[in-house]
């Protein structure tokens, strides 16, 4: 026991002063100081059995075996120190007091320390979750961007596609037109004008599909960026998925491909 609870030799004489009551086992023991002391103090085991032991030792109690538990009592010798010296307990008694009442003010001033350090752990994780919710807020104005950037290119491209187109157009109108000049047959001159027409439809549609083929591409590349990233931050992204990935990419590939070439 604490000299700040207990002065010298009070704990061995106030043990006598409880198993005056009655004959108790070593937990009503310490449960009779907590009793005491209104919960703000409550002893070890490692306390109050070996003062017991010492006062079994010096014939003070005795100890008998109830069953798993262990009983002690005030031996006459016991009882007889206990009645010289009760002029002493009313001063620990006094002193009991004076100690409930420092113990109070330090469990107090410990929840109050508790509830600062709670608040400022509470505060934490509220900066951590606006922290977190600005980062999930910035990589999806991030990903945003980059859809935006790849819808972008896609147009670019499928524009850049079509003029290619164009160009290819006139250089065959121009091509088409020379041997015509000197022709005089209408058969001729109108089968190639339908099949001029049909041509320029054809790469017409054909620049509507590449332009399709952009889209889609571009939101692909966003749906799969974005799962890839949330599987990254949960820390589930590994090699495997990548190589899935990759070989998934390239079996299409070869796919696209083998249709178009």
């Amino acid at each position: 026991m604490s000299p700040a609870v207990f002065g010298h030799g009070h704990l061995r004489l106030y043990l006598l002063f409880v198993l005056d009551e009655r004959p108790m086992h070593g937990y009503e023991i310490i449960q009779a100081l907590k009793d005491r002391f209104g919960g703000t103090y409550v002893p070890s085991a490692g306390t109050i059995y070996p003062r017991l032991a010492k006062l079994e030792a010096e014939g003070l109690v005795t100890k008998e075996s109830d069953g798993r538990k262990t009983v002690y009592a005030l031996t006459d010798a016991g009882r007889a120190e206990l009645n010289d010296r009760r002029d002493e307990l009313e001063g620990i008694e006094n002193g009991i007091g004076d100690s409930v009442r420092r113990l109070a003010d330090e469990v107090r001033a410990s929840v109050g320390e508790a509830m600062t350090s709670l608040r400022a752990e509470l505060a934490a994780a509220s900066r951590d979750v606006r922290d977190a919710a600005r980062d999930a807020a910035r990589d999806a104005r991030r990903a945003a961007d980059d859809a935006s950037s790849s819808a972008g290119f896609g147009a670019d491209f499928a524009e850049a596609f079509s003029a290619g187109f164009s160009s290819s157009d006139e250089a065959s109108g121009s091509t088409a037109s020379a041997p015509s000049t000197g022709s005089s047959d209408s058969e001729t001159t109108t089968e190639s004008a339908s099949m001029h027409s049909n041509v320029t439809e054809s790469r017409a549609e054909a620049r509507a599909q590449v332009q399709r083929a952009e889209l889609l591409l571009a939101e692909f590349r966003q749906d799969v960026r974005t799962e890839l990233r949330t599987a990254a931050s949960r820390g589930s992204l590994d090699a495997a998925t990548i190589d899935a990935l990759e070989s998934g990419l390239d079996e299409l590939r070869k796919g696209i491909l083998r249709r178009v070439v």
